[in-house]
């Protein structure tokens, strides 16, 4: 039994190692779009459908996370994680995401695209890690 931990415990080291050195070429990105409050229930169901399709269906995709402001529903922000710059530009080709695209661009009375990077990306590889965890 103890020789198992062991070999458990070295591929879970492994694994943080990689998902360390992942971090390292990831590309950030918030997402602060501003919706007509006409077309608010039909945008989050549009985005949650897309959101969802994206990160189950594409490799590259790490995390699609939108929210909305508390006081203001019409604000929503979204936090992108893609596992590298490629990863972003086949996103931006897919099917889901354009059709996204074109069936909500009357809705949105602004969009920001903000390129972030990660001041510590080895808790961020430590965070998806106990996400991982704790779902099983």
């Amino acid at each position: 039994m103890n020789r198992m931990k062991h070999i458990l415990f070295t591929l879970l080291f492994l694994l943080s190692i990689k998902l360390s050195a992942q971090t390292n070429t990831m590309m950030i990105r918030l997402s602060e779009i501003e919706i007509d409050s006409c077309y608010l229930q039909e945008y989050n169901s549009i985005l949650q459908s897309e959101s969802k399709a994206s990160v189950q269906i594409e490799p590259g995709v790490i995390a699609i996370f939108p929210m909305y402001e508390k006081e203001n529903p019409t604000h929503i922000r979204i936090l992108e994680i893609y596992a590298n710059k490629d990863a972003y530009a086949n996103h931006i080709k897919s099917p889901h995401f354009l059709k996204y695209k074109s069936s909500t661009l009357k809705m949105v009375k602004s969009l920001r695209l903000i390129d972030m990077s990660s001041i510590d990306p080895k808790t961020m590889a430590e965070i998806f890690s106990k996400m991982k965890q704790q779902n099983h």
